[in-house]
This record gives structure tokens, C-alpha cells and sequence, in this order.
């Protein structure tokens, strides 16, 4: 067994240098390594990034941008642990599921500030991710039972047919910056309980948390190579597309990469899930309980900013439902606080760096340039440092309007107004994008109507963030999705497993020592 090392700080490193009887303490920011072969290893490259906090600008460490070479080192260790690993008994790979369960949520505040140092998110929406996290973990626990096949007997006389199911063999992912902890363990547990082999790649802007989570992985007895991780930018994730030693590959991006990867990955012969954008709406109908309302629209558009690929970015009312509630929202809206998410009394903190900001507050620009109204402008967050935009509302907005179609990425709520449920409905339809839809209403023929007619892969029915549990998939339709397969749930032991079917039948009575003889 390869020594471990010692569990390291997640922010900076001092070393004592003692000068005769004076000792001076220099400070210098830690440089993150790859977890290659079950070793912690410096990358080959030199080419670094800094890693910052986005309230306040911190350096928090370096991430390293790799190289091919270790990107093959990674790919090398895989495959090399991939025979054994996938003759390990399903019971004993769910138990280090378990383990591994347990080590995550020894660790789940650590976790959580993490998230929220790295990416800007408030606490609260921190600890709720890192809770999905785990869940994804128990979810894949049950890979005993998801994993099972199918069998019949006598498909014809004496004759029985059974389908099984084996590990695709070296998986990849590579992941965005909105859910350092969650969006990486929609694919790493799966992958790993159905007896793969798996390479992570997570994204350079906030790479600190997967160090921690593969800290963990480092403790459950896991054979060298089963798990790695390549920290690294594009030249990475063009490597993995090609490289023939992996086998599939998941994505979670936006939607012109995620076409990319996919064209490029399946063209290289690879089972591919590419997770896109999204412009998701909410549908307000006229019998709304607004309270409850505002309360679920609020949290869908400005949690985390509104950098989740499941914020609901577009409120459509539809008749009386627009005079009832634009006030409520828009005294709600003008009382969420703004603030570095460590402080829990914040309900909205930074966007993720200086260039998102300027690229969300060019949307807002170009929305009223275009002619909707700024009913709650956020653009001054009234912080004199970190990436802040308050949250921000455009009334009077039209379905052709680039804030209405193109994802923003950012705190900002677009509002259309329609007469009829038949309206609202061709407004969700005429999107490009399918990845979440939510209507309120306590009309169970709307709903009914609704959730049967919008073209999107998930449905919220009084509830603002529609994302659905791990033992369900993550199921986006049109330009936010591109594969067959989805991520989490039981898509994930399909997209996870190959099946191979046997046919198969006996000549003998079964009675020891007796020799079939064909008369």
C-alpha cells in the first residue's frame, strides 16, 4: 500500500524558517494536486489559476492546469484497476458506498463552507447541496438492487434467456462551477457502485471541495485507480472527449459545450450524457396562493445567485394573476439581502467572478435597451467589494426579448404577462431550452393540462426549483439535454451498465456422472 498523506488545509500554507533565535512565519498559497493511482500528485503541468473567494477576492490556492500526460497517468490507473474492481461482489462495493456515506457527512459543514468560500453561494444553499450530495451516495447504495438483471425461463422448451449487466469500464465527468459538491456525485457513486472505474474532472474555478470529497474516497479501501481526479482547463476536457482508454464520458454545461462534447465524444465511439443550459419558467395562474408564491419564485430565481441550471428565470401571469402578484414579489424581492454567503444572515450572495458579473449586468443593459422595465434593479449591490448583483426584475418583457431567451445565468427575473393558460403554455413551448417548468396554481385541471403539454423534462407543481430527488432522474428535454440517458437515478445504472443478454440450454437430466446421448 502507497503511504497516505496527511489530511491537508483547504486555504493556505505556512512553513516556519527558523534565522538564528528569530523565527518568521512565510505564508504561501497551497497548490492543489491531482489524486492519480490512490496518491495525491502534483501535476506535470507548471501553468497554474488562482482559485478566489468571490465575496472578497482572497486567494484561497492554485489550481494546476495538467497536461495530456496526466490526464493518460489518470486514464493508466483506471484501466489498470478496472479488472479487479468489477470482480469485487456488488454487496462489498455497496459497502464502501456506505462508508463513503458516512465519511461525507462526518465532513458535511466542512464541506459547505467550501462550497460557499469557492463558489459564493449563502450557507443555507450550501448545506442543501451537500445534503444532495450524500443522497446521491445512498441512493447508488442500492446498487444490489438497481444493478439487477432479467430472467426467463423456458423462452422455449428447455431454453431460458437472461439479461445481465456489466460496467461500461473507465468513466470521466467533468462538471461545472455552480455545485462544486452535489453535480460531481450525480455521476461518481453510480458510476463506481456498477463496478467502473472513474476520473473526475472538476471545474477550475472551484476545485477546492472535490479535494475534500476525495479525502474521504482516500479512507474507504478503495483499490488504487478506481477514482482519480485531474484538476485542468480545456486542454483536459479535449482530452478526455478523445482519449481511448475512457469509455463514456458526463458533462454539465452550457448548452453550445454540451453539443460539442457530445458530437466530439460520440464520434470518438463513447456512450455520452451532455447536460446544457436551460431558460426555465414559472406560470402564475390566477388562483395562486401568492404568499406561498412569492415565497417559491423568490428562492428559485435568486438562489445561489441564480447560477443553478434549475432557477426559474422567467415568471409568465397569466391573466389576473400579473395585478396580484407584482407587488407582493416585487417587496419581497427589494428585501432580500445581499451579503458574503459565510454570513448566514445573507439570502443572496456573489456571483461566481468579476467576469460573470459584467457579462449578467450586459443582459440586464441590453433588456432595456430592448424595452422592458427595470421594476427592481439590483445592479448596485451597495458592496463595496466581491462580484454582487442585488436581485434584479424586468416587467413589460416580451417572448422575443434576449432576457426572456437566452439563459443569464445570473440574479435576474424576467416577467411576461399572458391572458390564458394556452398562452403561457406556447411560451414554454417556443424556448429552446427544456430542463425545468413550474406552474402555481391550486387548479388540478391546469395542472393536469399543464404538466401534460409543456415541453420540459421536469415539473414543479407549487414548488420553484422543480430538481427532482436522487432516486429520480435529472431528466431535461430539448437543447438542455443531448444523449439518451440521464443523470442519477435509475438512468444512472443504465447509462453506468452495458447489458448482455445469454440464451442458453442443457443436454444432460442434471443426475451425476450421466452423459447426454442424442438418439
Amino acid at each position: 500500500m502507497t503511504a497516505r498523506r496527511p489530511r491537508r488545509p483547504p486555504g493556505r500554507c505556512r512553513r516556519a524558517v527558523n534565522l538564528g533565535s528569530v523565527t518568521i512565519t512565510e505564508s504561501s498559497t497551497r497548490v492543489l494536486d491531482n489524486y492519480i493511482g490512490g496518491s495525491w500528485t502534483p501535476a506535470g503541468s507548471s501553468e497554474r489559476l488562482d482559485v478566489t473567494n468571490p465575496a472578497n477576492g482572497e486567494v484561497l490556492a492554485r489550481v494546476p492546469l495538467s497536461n495530456s500526460s496526466d490526464l493518460d497517468a489518470a486514464v493508466r490507473a483506471a484501466r489498470e484497476a478496472l479488472p479487479a474492481w468489477r470482480g469485487v461482489a456488488v454487496i462489498e462495493r455497496a459497502r464502501r458506498l456506505f462508508a463513503l456515506r458516512e465519511g461525507l457527512d462526518a465532513r458535511r459543514e466542512e464541506l459547505a463552507r467550501s462550497v460557499t468560500t469557492e463558489m459564493g453561494k449563502t450557507l443555507v444553499d450550501a448545506r442543501a447541496e451537500v445534503a444532495r450530495m450524500i443522497e446521491m451516495v445512498e441512493a447508488a447504495c442500492a446498487i444490489p438492487t438497481t444493478m439487477q438483471g432479467r430472467i426467463l425461463e423456458d423462452v422455449s422448451r428447455g431454453i431460458d434467456a437472461e439479461t445481465i449487466r456489466q460496467p461500461v469500464g473507465v468513466c470521466a465527468a467533468i462538471v461545472p462551477f455552480n455545485f462544486p459538491a452535489m453535480v460531481p456525485f450525480w455521476f461518481l457513486p453510480f458510476a463506481i457502485g456498477c463496478g467502473n472505474a472513474f476520473i473526475l474532472k472538476p471545474s477550475e474555478q472551484v476545485p477546492l471541495t472535490q479535494q475534500i470529497a476525495f479525502e474521504v474516497l482516500d479512507t474507504i479501501g478503495l483499490p488504487p485507480g478506481v477514482v482519480n481526479l485531474v484538476n485542468g482547463g480545456r486542454e483536459v476536457v479535449e482530452g478526455m472527449l478523445d482519449h481511448p482508454g475512457i469509455d463514456a464520458i458526463s458533462f454539465v454545461g452550457s448548452a453550445p459545450v454540451a453539443r460539442i462534447v457530445y458530437e466530439r465524444a460520440a464520434k470518438a465511439g463513447k456512450r455520452v450524457q451532455a447536460l446544457g443550459g436551460a431558460k426555465n419558467h414559472m406560470v402564475v395562474m390566477p388562483d395562486a396562493v401568492i404568499d406561498k408564491t412569492v415565497n417559491g419564485i423568490i428562492g428559485s430565481a435568486f438562489g445561489a445567485a441564480g447560477q443553478r441550471c434549475m432557477a426559474g428565470s422567467v415568471v409568465v401571469t397569466v391573466g389576473e394573476a400579473h395585478e396580484r402578484l407584482l407587488p407582493a414579489l416585487k417587496e419581497a424581492t427589494e428585501a432580500v439581502r445581499v451579503g458574503d454567503g459565510l454570513d448566514e444572515s445573507s439570502e443572496l450572495g456573489p456571483v461566481v467572478s468579476e467576469s460573470a458579473r459584467e457579462r449578467i449586468l450586459a443582459a440586464v443593459e441590453r433588456g432595456v435597451e430592448e424595452g422592458a422595465e427595470l421594476l427592481v434593479d439590483g445592479r448596485d449591490a451597495g458592496v463595496s467589494e466581491g462580484h454582487f448583483i442585488g436581485a434584479t426584475i424586468l416587467t413589460d418583457v416580451s417572448p422575443g426579448m434576449e432576457v426572456a431567451r437566452e439563459e443569464i445565468f445570473g440574479p435576474v427575473l424576467s416577467l411576461i404577462h399572458v391572458d390564458t393558460l394556452d398562452e403561457a403554455i406556447d411560451t414554454v413551448n417556443g424556448s429552446r431550452f427544456g430542463n425545468g417548468v413550474s406552474i402555481f396554481t391550486e387548479s388540478g385541471a391546469a395542472v393536469r393540462r399543464f404538466k401534460h403539454d409543456v415541453e420540459a423534462g421536469m415539473v414543479g407543481v407549487n414548488i420553484g426549483v422543480a430538481a427532482p430527488v436522487a432516486f429520480f432522474p435529472f431528466s431535461g428535454w430539448k437543447d438542455s439535454f443531448l444523449g439518451d440517458l440521464h443523470a442519477h437515478g435509475p438512468d444512472a445504472v443504465e447509462f453506468y451498465t452495458r447489458k448482455k443478454t445469454v440464451t442458453s440450454r442443457y443436454f444432460s437430466s442434471g443426475e451425476s456422472g450421466s452423459y447426454f446421448v442424442e438418439s
